[in-house]
């Protein structure tokens, strides 16, 4: 038991020292200065490209804020205002009909309607067929 916990234990350390080697050399080539400057940088762009989108979604076209309540009731206002004009269009075109302008009144007789003709009923084969074999 004690020779199996003392070549554990071997196999446990070479593997961290071939662990701490590969680490070294993974690391080589970073430097601590080198990753904080990186990540610097890239904060400095990310805020450059906040300041970009802020300024795009920044309203260039009015210099003024507007009240969204005096829009709406301007917008409703004309919408009345067409809606009146629409309607008295269309009244106007109602109300302008003119004289009608009926068919003339049928003179001849109606033709009496001829008695509808006794249409033999037409015998479906398998009918005929299924009535054969029931009798």
């Amino acid at each position: 038991e004690a020779l199996e916990g003392a070549n554990t234990n071997t196999a446990v350390l070479k593997t961290m020292n071939d662990a701490a080697k590969a680490l070294k050399t993974a690391n080589n080539d970073l430097d601590v200065d080198k990753v904080h400057d990186m990540m610097d940088d890239i904060a400095e762009q990310q805020d450059v490209a906040k300041e970009i989108s802020e300024a795009i979604s920044n309203p260039v076209a009015f210099g003024q804020e507007f009240d969204d309540d005096e829009l709406e009731a301007e917008l409703d206002a004309l919408g009345e205002e067409l809606d009146l004009e629409e309607q008295e269009e269309l009244d106007e075109k109602l109300l302008d009909v003119g004289p009608a302008r009926l068919p003339d009144v049928p003179r001849a007789e109606p033709a009496k309607p001829q008695p509808a003709k006794a249409k033999k009923e037409e015998e479906d084969p398998d009918m005929a067929e299924l009535a054969a074999w029931a009798s």
